[in-house]
């Protein structure tokens, strides 16, 4: 049987890089409110692991190298999202129960979906949309 290009991403995914319109309120969320482990920082960027995702905040001022030739969109909440980005958890009121408690502002959820699941939604300061769902 041949490859395919699905087979190259067997290995998960491995990092997503946030583009973010205010840095220093997108590290309190994911290091502060989230509690997600730093990996690296400089003055552009800071890296927290997500299990074996790496999570790349990177100012919207250097993200246009990054991009090119493509335009960096920026806004947060309220300038239209994109993707959601969703986190595989064993339990979803308990997740939602620790977000909440450390400040974390919902978009919707807890709820049953009709494909089976349950699932909540909350966004990050530049307006990355995150779902937690558990998947089984």
């Amino acid at each position: 049987m041949e490859n395919t290009v699905l087979d190259a991403f067997s290995g998960g995914l491995f990092a997503v890089t946030l583009i973010a319109s205010d840095l220093p309120a997108s590290i309190d969320f994911y290091g502060g409110k989230l509690g997600l482990v730093q990996v690296y920082s400089d003055e552009v960027s800071t890296v927290y692991k997500c299990g074996q995702t790496m999570i790349n905040l990177l100012a919207a001022s250097a993200a246009a190298e990054l991009v090119a030739p493509a335009a960096v969109a920026t806004g947060g909440i309220g300038a239209g999202v994109g993707a959601v980005y969703t986190l595989r958890v064993e339990d979803v009121d308990a997740v939602v129960a620790q977000l909440t408690a450390a400040g974390v502002e919902l978009l919707n959820g807890p709820m049953d979906r009709p494909w089976g699941i349950r699932t909540a939604s909350f966004a990050d300061p530049s307006g990355h949309v995150w779902e937690i769902a558990d998947h089984q």
